[in-house]
């Protein structure tokens, strides 16, 4: 097997579980907030393995960085391709957004936005980790 599939799906084993615990902890919370909130055995299964299958993705998808002979831009298209997606199917199938052409817009004008805002920060960032580390070994 490819080692970035194999790193893929290690990865996400291994943080796919917080997905389900963040669920239970928000649905304690709204539980405690909000008098009469139920939720049927179906929508809690779906919420669990839905929640389970977009931490497995969003970890897993780290591994496009990883790739060292694709260019930035292939990269950051294919994590960003996947985890929209992901995210995507994810709200649509638990209903916590309709499926409707106005909804789907926004939501994936805040995703955007968000990601890049995400990864420039991260670009930033390492830049200035690299620059510190250049000057260090002057």
């Amino acid at each position: 097997m490819n080692r970035y599939l194999k790193s893929f799906f290690h990865r996400g084993l291994i943080f796919g579980g917080f997905g389900p615990v963040v669920l239970g902890i928000v649905y304690l919370l709204i539980e405690t907030l909000n008098d009469g909130f139920s939720l049927s055995a179906k929508e809690v299964c779906l919420a669990v393995i839905s929640t389970y299958i977009l931490a497995f993705i969003q970890a897993g998808v780290s591994v496009f960085n990883q790739i060292e002979h694709w260019p930035l831009p292939k990269s950051l298209l294919c994590h960003f391709g996947l985890l929209y997606i992901t995210y995507m199917l994810c709200y649509i199938i638990n209903s916590w957004i309709p499926f409707k052409t106005e909804v789907v817009l926004i939501f994936t004008g805040i995703f955007v936005s968000l990601y890049f805002v995400i990864w420039i920060c991260v670009y930033f960032s390492v830049k200035a980790t690299s620059k510190k580390m250049n000057k260090t070994i002057r």
